[in-house]
């Protein structure tokens, strides 16, 4: 796949401040910490990791490493991204939903790909939220950082997401259009079409703003910019302003908003830090959030901002830090206020330095044994020590504490320097989204930041590359924690920032990166070298940048690296000869378009905080387009690059397990084990030489582009919910159209339920393989269609197998269609199953280097959940998986089936029954499918905990010097009642969860508080990774309750109101796209629970609440001797501890800072999970919130 768009390269320091109610099905686990004030090094992989982990409650973190994440698919550069922050940490704070199911997709298989990532377990478990798990680094959106640091070896950037250009859709007006109507350039009167020819552009499709500002006298105001160049289907009003003091502004007036939102970008991150504080600009991001001179009270902004449904986050990157916060639409300007204080007046209190010194060490103690941060920063360790690149961005305690101490430097006075000299306004951009007209918007941000001192400081520029002469024609052999293998090519490349209009580094990235047949990516599979790639660009910093070609291996790769780069140096030498074609630029011309002018709502925190990092890159009336729309075929632009790509300008880094024991060196910050040497010559002389691969093709035009973009008129018999138009013994149909986004897409979800998909360890690795197997034999297929903005994802799931397609829904049942056709008549290749296999048991071995809270979350599903297979069961099992008993099992598992379904989108309902039936008749024709038998379709069930009851279970991680710890206080099965008193109390304690557990008493960069929601079934659970042993966690937890229940009996019912209120807002809160509604139905549909009008009819009891209720709920559920108190807690010992108590007493009252710990009651140590789970109840099923024979048309 072609490089993805850089997301925010290296963000080093995200700093998400709880959110307060996301559940921790919301979260996407894979990424790691975001917890408020913690800022942290974002590694490279995060994306990948499926596993769980909501973002810690406004953790903050640095960006990490690029990360082999996706390595291999090719990503497709857009054109250059700038600096975009991770996507705003997923904190884990209370879902605002109490949808049982966490998140409607499928929590990923464990994938064979050698990314980062958690092993995830070998089926999603439909039904259960996420668990916590902080904003990973991968999340880094696309637009953010321009070029940020960025882990060259560990692939894209770190978490940069894969933003593939979506395809044309219908025209709002209902008619159909060429596609060339579509397509048009930032230009306003005309575009270029398919065939080249300049024709008009209708005004309606020009999308220009046309909306001055009537007080131009302001002298604030250097520059007015009201010709935004925008989507016409883009209802929002834009503005850009320049201030006098050079701040650059992009307002966004949005009267159907339900949050507001800013963000801030300082065009200076961790390459500027000083040489001998590393992390210093890290340190400075995490300082700002903790008291300014106008608002003194350390938790201030996010207490304001909790109280009004709001969230915050940062991140520091090496070229910029982001700042970003979302809130109620009726409080911006109080939110707007406190967060201008932090560039006017800060106070980096010296009570709270030594506080984030650990927190930032904390962090980095996290990222210590992950692969993908490892390598993001040996690749900067391996240039040249004297460039900026090779910084130790994240910082630690020995650079930020002993070492300034030991050469007497004073870090607050450096830090005061360092603000007072780089947080200058002519470095800095805003973007600010709002109900109010852009006039008032304008007026706020004038009075707030035109004061921000202008110190004229020059942008830092770093026109000499990293890699020079001696650094390339250098192979890396490089010991992983993980068992993953993986091969890194790189090639040094000036900065191609100015050519964003034909951006060359994007046409050779879709090709290099391409996956269709004859593609570099299929020759090598075909040979069973390597499984997936990665080639495009990479973002490096104003002055250079990287072009990558990343793949995973198999164990036969490993033995012929030197014939997969030769075969990368034989494609490449195609291009050249073919030269380029203006054909393909004008496909990914037509495509970005296509996306640009039919792209989703993004919501408001992650869409300014990109804005806000583009905003230095591109001029203000483009900054919109400029990361889509190309304009210019430039051939020599792209031979330029292609020069650049050739042996001599190689630098080669092979990861593999094999290694260990034949390296001579150890990489300074996180100890990565390596041996470097000289690609010899006559193999550079053999790279050199590379002929014509005959096997190798240019790409055929993309035959999934969609032509038809004619927006569905509305049927007579709509409704707002789901309805259920199909209900057989084969299956369910819920059909929904679409009647608030009106773009030419469609969802569509589908739930195969199979008996023999998880009767045991081994069905269930049957089950996953089968459909690993099908996806990598679609790959080439449904490639193209990826480009062309429809996708779909498979996975096994606990009840069987889910399917979705998503994207424009023009060719959406093509698509289908082949699917499960293969589904039905695939044949399974031999070689493949051996890779594939393999690939999986290292996915299962690898859970063992997971972080400690990572393995508490996992523990404690394993004891809660009447049916889980255990990673070591599953592994035991996977020796019994052979090729024959995999093919006799398909036809077992599609021998009967029952299938569930959501068609959600741009559809009529007659399609939708007809896409049904389709399904059925290609199951029946080919797979002989029947319907399930009522017996057969089986739900699990969650365990239920004793009155009193309190349950210990311990573990030790193998691999981090950290503890975890979850601690679950089952509460009652899902009601409207128990969610609205569980998820109230979330609210009421989540920012102060956050600020004494992990801001006042540093037990550790992860701190998480929130509901914990399976299989029907809820409770409050805390999350904590620390140093510290878990019983002292325990204690901390259960002194901070005791602190909450006097807390809430003192708080006034204003407070109280606003608690209830910004509950309601989040609740409300509208979803910004299609996917993210049908998401939101599909959970009520896989949980079998189906309250469409959830957030409504909760949000209506929830105002009903008094402070009364809450201290009830407390006093039944959750204090120390409440009679209804059920507790789990799973404690994960670090590497080092041989044993831990369960329980203790520490002297902690002594101190006075710290609130006092009750005595605990000695709990039932769990020694056999099986045996627990025997001996306790099993709760019933949650009843579904419908009545079916009424449902039925």
């Amino acid at each position: 796949m072609r490089a993805p768009p850089q997301t925010w390269p290296l963000a080093l320091s995200v700093f998400a401040r709880p959110c307060p109610l996301r559940t921790l099905s919301q979260v996407h686990l894979a990424a790691l910490p975001r917890t408020p004030r913690l800022t942290q090094s974002v590694p490279p992989a995060w994306e990948g990791l499926v596993a769980a982990l909501p973002q810690l409650r406004g953790q903050t973190r640095s960006s990490p490493p690029a990360a082999a994440r996706d390595a291999g698919r090719a990503h497709r550069p857009r054109p250059r991204p700038r600096p975009r922050p991770p996507p705003p940490p997923p904190s884990p704070s209370p879902s605002p939903s109490p949808s049982p199911s966490p998140s409607p997709s499928p929590s990923p298989s464990p994938s064979p790909s050698p990314s980062p990532s958690p092993s995830p377990s070998p089926c999603r478990v439909p039904g259960k939220t996420r668990s916590p798990g902080r904003a990973a680094a991968p999340g880094r959106r696309r637009g953010a950082a321009r070029r940020t640091e960025h882990a060259q070896w560990a692939g894209p950037a770190p978490g940069a997401r894969r933003k593939r250009p979506r395809c044309s859709r219908r025209l709002r007006w209902g008619m159909r259009y060429p596609l060339a109507w579509l397509l048009h350039s930032a230009r306003p009167s005309t575009f270029r079409s398919v065939l080249g020819a300049r024709l008009p552009l209708p005004e309606r499709l020009c999308g220009f703003q046309e909306k001055s500002y009537s007080k131009m006298n302001n002298p604030a105001i250097k520059r007015l910019g009201n010709h935004i160049i925008k989507s016409p289907e883009d209802k929002r009003e834009y503005r850009g302003l320049e201030l006098a003091n050079g701040i650059k502004v992009l307002l966004i007036s949005d009267p159907t908003t339900d949050k507001s939102s800013a963000a801030l970008d300082v065009h200076i991150g961790s390459l500027s830090d000083p040489p001998n504080i590393a992390g210093l600009s890290h340190f400075c991001e995490h300082m700002l959030f903790l008291g300014t001179k106008k608002y003194p009270k350390e938790n201030e902004y996010s207490q304001f901002l909790s109280e009004h449904a709001g969230s915050s986050n940062a991140f520091t990157s090496g070229e910029h830090t982001n700042y970003y916060f979302d809130v109620s639409h009726e409080h911006l300007e109080g939110a707007l206020d406190r967060f201008a204080q932090f560039f006017l007046c800060p106070l980096f209190d010296e009570s709270c330095k030594d506080r984030e010194v650990n927190a930032v060490d904390s962090e980095h103690e996290k990222n210590v044994m992950n692969d993908a941060w490892r390598l993001f920063q040996l690749e900067k360790a391996t240039g040249n020590p004297k460039h900026p690149f090779s910084k130790f961005g994240t910082g630690n305690k020995y650079t930020l504490e002993t070492r300034p101490n030991q050469e007497g430097i004073d870090v607050r006075q450096e830090l005061l320097k360092f603000h007072s000299t780089y947080y200058s306004s002519n470095l800095m951009a805003i973007c600010v989204l709002g109900r109010e007209s852009l006039d008032d918007l304008t007026n706020l941000v004038v009075k707030l930041f035109s004061e921000v001192e202008n110190k004229n400081v020059p942008l830092p520029e770093f026109p000499e590359h990293p890699f020079q002469e001696e650094h390339l024609k250098q192979l890396y052999k490089i010991v992983p924690i993980k068992d993953i293998r993986n091969l890194y090519v790189t090639f040094p490349i000036p900065d191609l920032q100015k050519y964003y209009k034909s951006n060359p580094g994007h046409y050779l990235g879709h090709l290099i990166g391409h996956e269709g047949p004859g593609s570099l990516l299929s020759e090598l599979k075909s040979k069973g070298w390597v499984n997936t790639l990665v080639g495009g660009q990479k973002e490096g910093a104003r002055g250079f940048m990287f072009f990558i070609i990343n793949v995973d291996l198999t164990e036969e790769g490993l033995l012929h690296v030197e014939d997969i780069i030769l075969h990368m140096f034989q494609y490449i030498q195609k291009l050249r000869a073919e030269g380029p074609q203006e054909w393909v630029f004008q496909e990914c011309k037509d495509l970005n378009a296509v996306a640009f002018r039919f792209k989703d709502k993004e919501r408001p925190r992650g869409y300014t905080s990109k804005i806000a990092g583009i905003l230095h890159y591109y001029p203000l009336e483009e900054v919109l387009t400029a990361e889509y729309l190309l304009e210019e075929f430039r051939p020599d632009l792209i031979e330029m690059v292609l020069d650049k790509l050739r042996p001599e300008n190689v630098r080669v880094a092979i990861v593999s397990k094999s290694f260990e024991g034949k390296t001579d060196r150890t990489e300074e910050w996180y100890g990565t084990q390596y041996k470097q040497e000289a690609v010899p010559d006559e193999v550079i002389k053999k790279w050199q030489n590379a002929d014509l691969n005959g096997k190798f093709k240019l790409p055929t035009k993309n035959e999934f582009i969609p032509t038809n973009f004619e927006i569905l008129s509305l049927e007579k018999e709509a409704t707002p919910y789901p309805s259920l138009i199909k209900d057989t013994a084969m299956s369910k149909l819920w059909f929904k159209q679409d009647d608030k986004f009106f773009l030419p897409k469609a969802c569509l979800n589908f739930e195969f339920f199979s008996p023999f998909a998880y009767v045991d360890p081994l069905h269930c690795n049957m089950a996953y393989l089968y459909l690993e197997l099908l996806k990598d034999s679609l790959n080439e297929y449904a490639y193209a269609a990826e480009l062309a903005g429809l996708s779909y994802d498979l996975q096994n799931t606990i009840y069987g197998m889910y399917l979705s397609v998503k994207g424009y829904n023009d060719k959406q049942p093509i698509l289908l269609k082949k699917i499960i056709e293969k589904m039905a008549t695939f044949e399974i290749d031999e070689k493949r199953f051996e890779i594939i296999k393999e690939a999986y048991m290292r996915s299962l071995n690898n859970f063992r280097a997971e972080q400690p809270h990572q393995h508490a979350m996992y523990y404690l599903r394993l004891l809660m959940t009447e049916v889980a297979w255990t990673k070591d069961e599953l592994k035991e099992a996977l020796d019994d998986v052979t090729l024959p008993r995999l093919k006799a099992f398909i036809p077992q598992l599609l021998s009967r089936l029952h299938i569930e379904a959501l068609l959600h989108g741009n559809i009529t309902k007659q399609a939708a029954l007809g896409i049904m039936q389709m399904v059925e008749d290609t199951l029946i024709e080919h797979a002989h499918t029947k319907p399930l038998l009522p017996s057969q379709l089986v739900r699990y069930r969650e365990v239920q905990l004793p009155d009193r009851g309190w349950f210990v279970y311990q573990q030790r991680n193998e691999v981090h010097n950290n503890c975890g710890i979850e601690i679950y206080y089952q509460t009652d099965m899902q009601s409207t009642s128990e969610n609205m008193f569980l998820e109230l109390f979330c609210q009421i304690i989540s920012e102060p969860c956050f600020n004494t557990l992990r801001t006042k008493e540093q037990l550790g960069y992860i701190v998480f508080s929130g509901p914990r929601r399976a299989n029907g079934i809820q409770g409050l659970r805390f999350i904590i990774q620390s140093e510290k042993p878990p019983h002292y966690l325990e204690s901390r937890v259960e002194a901070f309750l005791i602190t909450m229940e006097k807390s809430i009996e003192d708080m006034t019912e204003e407070a109280f109101q606003k608690h209830i209120q910004a509950l309601a807002i989040r609740r409300l809160d509208k979803p910004k796209k299609l996917s993210a509604e049908c998401a939101k139905y599909w959970g009520e549909i896989i949980s079998q629970q189906y309250n469409f009008d959830r957030d409504n009819t909760e949000v209506a009891y929830l105002k009903t609440l008094t402070k009364e209720d809450i201290i009830k709920f407390y006093k039944e559920m959750l204090a120390v001797d409440a009679p209804r108190r059920h507790k789990v807690s799973v404690h994960v010992l670090a590497r080092e501890m041989d044993s831990c108590p369960v329980v203790g007493e520490f002297p902690c009252q002594n101190d006075i800072n710290l609130s006092q710990a009750p005595a605990l009651p000695q709990p039932e140590v769990i020694q056999n999970m099986t045996e627990f789970k025997r001996g306790l109840p099993l709760f019933p099923l949650v009843k579904p919130h419908i009545n079916f024979m009424a449902a039925k048309l």
